[in-house]
């Protein structure tokens, strides 16, 4: 990871992907503050572009085989506070790779970085509350 980016991802990010080694990252700082997230922040959904779909689902595993479905992963992205020094937010991040035959669409052999050509991890999703319908009954708001 590039430790001069404490935000994880390069912005822009055009590609609309992200790396294994960030997903890792992510994933593992959601689960390492599951049981006490609830408590002081509130995600109640995703907003998911459907780009990140249609790209995850068009997916092509090395034997041509194409995704029959996708899989998604929770994690939080690390953001620095604008005008802040050293002090960061924490965003809710659901990161999307292609599945086919309920094995993910994704290969390393390093652990740490996405082989070429062996799938790719998908991410622009936003949480709600900040992307939120707020009339919806899923919400809350009803």
């Amino acid at each position: 990871m590039n430790k001069k980016n404490p935000n994880d991802v390069p912005k822009p990010n055009p590609k609309n992907k992200i790396s294994l080694e960030i997903a890792i990252n992510w994933a593992d700082r959601w689960r390492k503050k599951e049981s006490k997230y609830k408590k002081h922040n509130s995600c109640n959904a995703f907003y998911i572009p459907a780009i990140d779909l249609l790209e995850a689902l068009a997916e092509v595993n090395s034997k041509g085989e194409q995704a029959d479905g996708i899989r998604a992963y929770i994690g939080v992205e690390k953001v620095p506070v604008e005008g802040k020094v050293n002090q960061y937010k924490y965003v809710e991040k659901l990161m999307i790779v292609g599945v086919k035959d309920n094995v993910d669409m994704i290969s390393s052999s390093d652990g740490l970085t996405l082989d070429d050509g062996e799938g790719d991890i998908y991410d622009f999703s936003e949480p709600c509350p900040h992307v939120c319908d707020d009339e919806s009954p899923l919400n809350g708001s009803i």
